[in-house]
C-alpha cells in the first residue's frame, strides 16, 4: 500500500513539475497595444541584465510588407498587419498570424483598402496593433476597416467599415485606435458622424451596443483605455477637444475636461497612476488630472502653458507614451529630448538626448517598464535598458535591434526611422519594420 501511495505522490509531484515547466516555458503574452491592460508593463522574470556584446540572439526573421502597427503575441501566435500599394491610393491590407517560436506563417487574411485622403507620405500601412481575445483577434486598418477574425484560422467572423457604415472622415494620418475588449464589448474609436466618435460592439457578432460623443471633426489618434479608481470603472478617451470619461457599459459620459489639441494630435496614450491621469501632445503640451475619490470625476491639477513645438515648457510628446513612476513623469519631447517632470507640478527636473541621440523633430522612443528598470526602443532601431530616476538617466545597456526603414520626410542622421511598438512576451522581443518581423531572445543565459 505504501509503495502505491508513494508512486502516486511521486506521479503527482512529477505532473506538477511538468505543468509548472510548461507554464514557465510559455511565459507572458502581449495581447494588445502596450501589453495586457495597455499599461506598458512587462512582468516576466528571468530577463537578462545587459545585452550580449555581439547583439541579441535572433530566433527568427519573417518577411512582411509595410506598416506601423506593432505585433500582438498570445497563445503561441504572433499577429501583425501590413500593406502593399501597387499604384495610386489603392492597395491591399493584410493580417498575418505567425508561430511565435518559428516565425512560420500560419495564415494570412487580406482585403482591399483605399488610402485616399491620408497624407501621401504616411500612406504606407496600418497603425493599430491587433487585439487578441481568446479565440478572436481584432484588426483595424488605416482606412477604417475593422475585422473580427478567428484567431486559429483567420476566417472573417464579422467586419465594419467606419467610412461606409458610420460616415467617418479619415484623419490625415489614418485610423489608429486599437480595438479595446471589455467583457462582451469591443470598444472602438470610430469617429462616426454625427454622434459616434466612440462605439461599443458585441465582440462576437459586431452588433452595435452603444455610441457616444459628438464627432464634428478630427477623431484624433488616441487609444481608449480602462481605469479603475476607488471602485469606479471608467473608459478614458482622449479626443482632440477634451479628455472624456465614459461608463464602459453604457457609453454615458461621466465627465469631460476640455483640452483643444492642434491638428488632432492626440497620439500618446493617456497614462494613469495612483489616481493621476496624464496626457501629453506635440503642440499643446501636457495636462495632469486627479480622479475624484467619491464618484467618477476629475479635477485639473496643472496644465502646460506653451502651444509651441519648439518653445516647450514641460513635455510635448508625439509618438512616445510617457510613464509615471511615483511622483515623476518620464517621456520624450517634441525634438527628442528625454525629459523628467515633477508629476505634482509639471516642472521640468532634467532632460537628456542620450536616448534619441539627435535633437530633431518627431524623434521618439517607446518605453516599457520591466521590474525596476525600463526597456526603451528608440526610432533609430536601438534597444536600451535604463534606470530612470529624478536624479537622472542611467543607461545600463544598448544594442542594435532592427533596421529603420520608414522615411519621415525630415532630415535625420540615419535617413529612416522605426516607429513601430515592439511586443515583449515569452522572454523575447518581437519587432517589425517595413520589410520584416523578428523575434530575439531577452532571456538571462543560464
Amino acid at each position: 500500500m505504501r509503495s502505491v501511495v508513494g508512486r502516486s505522490l511521486r506521479y503527482i509531484a512529477c505532473l506538477g513539475a511538468v505543468i509548472a515547466a510548461a507554464l514557465a516555458v510559455r511565459g507572458d503574452d502581449w495581447p494588445e497595444w502596450r501589453g495586457k491592460g495597455r499599461g506598458g508593463v512587462w512582468n516576466e522574470d528571468g530577463i537578462l541584465e545587459s545585452f550580449p556584446a555581439g547583439g541579441l540572439p535572433v530566433r527568427w526573421r519573417t518577411p512582411i510588407r509595410a506598416g506601423f502597427a506593432g505585433p500582438a503575441v498570445a497563445g503561441g501566435r504572433v499577429f501583425v498587419t501590413d500593406f502593399s500599394r501597387p499604384e495610386g491610393t489603392r492597395g491591399v491590407e493584410r493580417a498575418l498570424c505567425l508561430d511565435s517560436r518559428s516565425g512560420r506563417v500560419v495564415w494570412t487574411r487580406e482585403w482591399p483598402a483605399d488610402y485616399k485622403g491620408l497624407s501621401t507620405l504616411y500612406a504606407t500601412g496600418p497603425r493599430a496593433t491587433p487585439t487578441v481575445d481568446g479565440r478572436l483577434v481584432y484588426t483595424l486598418g488605416a482606412s477604417g476597416i475593422l475585422h473580427c477574425l478567428d484567431a486559429a484560422s483567420g476566417e472573417v467572423v464579422w467586419k465594419k467599415d467606419y467610412v461606409k457604415d458610420y460616415g467617418t472622415t479619415l484623419p490625415t494620418w489614418g485610423m489608429t485606435g486599437a480595438p479595446l475588449v471589455d467583457g462582451d464589448r469591443l470598444i472602438c474609436l470610430v469617429g462616426g458622424e454625427p454622434d459616434a466618435a466612440v462605439v461599443a460592439f458585441d465582440k462576437r457578432t459586431g452588433r452595435e451596443l452603444w455610441r457616444s460623443i459628438k464627432a464634428d471633426g478630427e477623431p484624433g489618434y488616441g487609444q481608449p483605455i480602462l481605469v479603475e479608481s476607488h471602485g469606479a470603472r471608467q473608459l478614458i478617451l482622449w479626443h482632440p477637444k477634451a479628455v472624456y470619461s465614459l461608463d464602459p457599459a453604457t457609453g454615458k459620459i461621466f465627465w469631460e475636461q476640455p483640452f483643444k489639441i492642434n491638428l488632432g494630435l492626440t497620439v500618446a496614450t493617456p497614462v494613469c497612476s495612483r489616481g493621476r491621469l496624464f496626457v501629453s501632445s506635440f503642440y499643446n503640451g501636457s495636462m495632469m488630472l486627479e480622479l475624484e475619490r467619491d464618484r467618477p470625476g476629475a479635477k485639473l491639477v496643472w496644465k502646460g502653458k506653451s502651444s509651441s513645438e519648439i518653445d516647450s515648457d514641460g513635455l510635448h510628446a508625439l509618438i512616445t507614451t510617457p510613464v509615471i513612476d511615483g511622483d515623476y513623469i518620464y517621456g520624450v519631447c517634441s525634438y527628442g529630448q528625454f525629459r523628467c517632470l515633477d508629476a505634482r507640478s509639471g516642472e521640468r527636473v532634467w532632460e537628456s538626448l542620450a536616448v534619441t541621440e539627435e535633437k530633431t523633430r518627431w524623434a521618439s522612443a517607446l518605453i516599457v517598464r520591466q521590474r525596476d528598470r525600463y526597456f526603451i526602443s528608440n526610432d533609430r532601431g536601438d534597444l536600451i535598458i535604463a534606470q530612470l530616476a529624478p536624479s537622472g538617466y542611467t543607461e545600463i545597456s544598448r544594442t542594435r535591434l532592427i533596421k529603420p526603414t520608414f522615411q519621415p520626410g525630415n532630415r535625420r542622421e540615419l535617413g529612416a526611422v522605426n516607429w513601430s511598438h515592439p511586443a515583449y512576451a515569452d522572454r523575447h522581443i518581437f519587432a517589425r519594420n517595413d520589410e520584416e518581423i523578428l523575434s530575439a531572445s531577452l532571456e538571462q543565459p543560464r
